[in-house]
């Protein structure tokens, strides 16, 4: 897997192949407690046509560094990186905690992007207290992911995400949901003037509809696709249909 060094630390990414010249690239940022595999699909699919990049923020996964408490922090990071690995205008596309980041990049940083996409994610993403209790405690908190997935997510998916919370140190959770739990930027969007694909999921009960349909609402330039019969990892669950959506928003974009 490449990587490259910020600061003196390795990150690694995941990258798709075009079978031509890309046209443009998008950047994919995974959720609290994550890694680029949960783009697994994406990378793939989207990196035949596209320069589609998966990271592995700051402590998480293959990456160096340490994970942050601040979503401000990891926006910053998705700065250095991008112009480490593209040099280039970008498509940021974010998951969960990963739209809260990108939601604060474009704030923060409009000038480098064409566009955002917005998955399973809202303006504000307040986390329950015994969550963060669990995670501060050292423990893990495996009732999460049962809220997480839809109700036809397979048990191939559940299982590797448990294999995943098992392997994933639980202060780096702590650290993401505090981020994620000190975001709110509902009174901000209309400074967003981006084009902007949201994606929600019809059973999501962790990001729920209603939390797309109000970011759709308040971003000028946005608009919102569903995602029948999937949960909060819809890219996971329904690829197929996350993988089209996205590839219609850079299509029009382009034309």
């Amino acid at each position: 897997m490449p990587e490259v060094i910020i600061n003196g630390k390795k990150y690694h990414y995941a990258a798709g192949i075009p079978q031509s010249q890309a046209e443009h690239v998008i950047i994919l940022v995974h959720g609290a407690g994550g890694n680029h595999r949960h783009w697994a699909y994406q990378t793939t699919h989207l990196g035949k046509k596209y320069l589609a990049i998966a990271v592995d923020l700051p402590g998480h996964g293959g990456s160096e560094g340490s994970s942050c408490d601040k979503i401000e922090e990891y926006a910053d990071f998705i700065y250095d990186f991008a112009a480490h690995v593209t040099g280039t205008k970008f498509f940021l596309a974010g998951h969960s905690m990963g739209g809260a980041i990108a939601l604060d990049f474009a704030l923060r940083y409009p000038q480098q992007l064409h566009g955002l996409v917005l998955v399973g994610t809202g303006a504000r993403l307040r986390v329950a207290q015994p969550i963060l209790d669990t995670f501060a405690s050292g423990n893990r908190f495996y009732q999460l992911l049962e809220f997480a997935y839809g109700s036809a997510a397979s048990t191939e998916l559940l299982d590797l995400a448990r294999k995943e919370m098992d392997n994933t140190d639980p202060i780096v959770y702590y650290n993401d949901f505090t981020a994620c739990d000190k975001f709110d930027v509902m009174d901000r969007l209309q400074e967003i003037n981006l084009p902007t694909l949201v994606l929600a999921a019809g059973e999501d009960r962790l990001t729920p509809v209603k939390y797309s349909e109000f970011l759709a609402a308040n971003i000028s330039n946005a608009r919102l696709e569903i995602i029948k019969q999937a949960g909060h990892m819809l890219m996971l669950e329904k690829p197929e249909e996350v993988n089209s959506a996205i590839e219609r928003f850079i299509s029009a974009y382009s034309n």
